[in-house]
């Protein structure tokens, strides 16, 4: 089993999020900023997570994404496979046909045995463990002042103030010589 990057970002970024979230949605932006990956790799991966319901996303100002469900709730497992990382050490995909049409290789079964125990290993582990690890490792928020802009009801509106002759001929008048 070969775990890509789509799997490991995934998670990273699902941490990320666990850890933020009590401070309202977080951008993918933000994320990707601090973990260091693409944010167009990023809108790919939580689209397939948003539509697995792992994330929330809210639209607008202030928008970003939210867990879609409690950390507690939330595996490994569930975030790896929502993003299409197949958890799979057979060379066959699990179709026991390793050998072409005359059928399984000799290990098949020790790769399948394997298979199953990795997919409850990470089954096992909940997001909201991971989140914890992170804490108990001094893991700490950095806190931010948002900022509120100042909402007027008019804009105030500068006049410009021009010294240039507005018209053709209020130029040439201005270069004119007097005779």
């Amino acid at each position: 089993m070969r775990l890509t990057t789509k799997g490991r970002f995934a998670v990273t970024a699902m941490i990320d999020l666990a850890l933020r979230q009590n401070s309202g949605p977080v951008t993918l932006a933000a994320i990707s900023q601090r973990q260091q990956i693409s944010l167009s790799y990023l809108e790919q991966l939580f689209g397939k997570l948003r539509r697995h319901d792992l994330v929330e996303s809210t639209r607008g100002p202030g928008g970003g994404y939210s867990l879609g469900r409690k950390a507690a709730d939330i595996t490994v497992a569930d975030i790896i496979l929502s993003v299409d990382e197949p958890i799979d050490a057979t060379h066959c995909g699990g179709k026991e046909n390793c050998l072409g049409e005359t059928g399984r290789c000799m290990t098949h079964e020790l790769w399948a045995s394997l298979n199953q125990r990795m997919v409850e290993f990470l089954d096992s582990v909940t997001l909201q463990k991971l989140v914890d690890e992170q804490i108990a490792k001094g893991f700490e928020i950095e806190n931010k002042p948002t900022l509120k802009r100042a909402i007027q009801p008019m804009p105030v509106v500068k006049p410009i103030r021009v010294n240039a002759p507005n018209s053709v001929f209020a130029l040439g008048n201005a270069f004119a010589k007097p005779l």
